[in-house]
């Protein structure tokens, strides 16, 4: 089992910037990517960014690159979102997920992916 805890979402202009952090915890052994998903106001849920546990390797949208970074901490078991440029089609619920491993090779952004899911936070942009 996973768990996931987001936090550092708030109230911001456009241009800004938010730094959201996911506090994790359990167990990783199966786990082969990390990273963020948002769901916009009256709409589904949407990959931004993930991070491949195993490679190193990072995934965007393509609505966020060049904005956004997603960057690993193991010793402190933290996931970043360094959201930059904020824009305010990026106001959304901002979760962290987790995969187990069990749909290895399907898309990054196929959100079936993904086993473990934070509560959310909230990120407002104001034009």
């Amino acid at each position: 089992q996973v768990q996931l805890s987001e936090s550092g979402g708030g109230s911001v202009q456009a241009g800004g910037s938010l730094r959201l952090s996911c506090a994790a915890s359990g167990d990783f052994s199966s786990t082969t990517l990390l990273g963020w998903f948002r769901q916009p106001p009256g709409a589904g849920r949407e990959g931004v960014a993930v991070f491949g546990t195993r490679t190193g390797n990072t995934y965007y949208a393509d609505s966020v690159k060049g904005r956004f970074t997603v960057s690993r901490d193991s010793a402190k078991n933290t996931l970043y979102l360094q959201m930059n440029r904020l824009k305010p089609e990026d106001t959304a619920m901002y979760f962290c997920v987790a995969d187990s491993g069990a749909m290895y090779g399907t898309t990054w952004y196929d959100r079936q992916r993904y086993d473990y899911w934070g509560q959310g936070t909230q990120v407002t942009v104001s034009s």
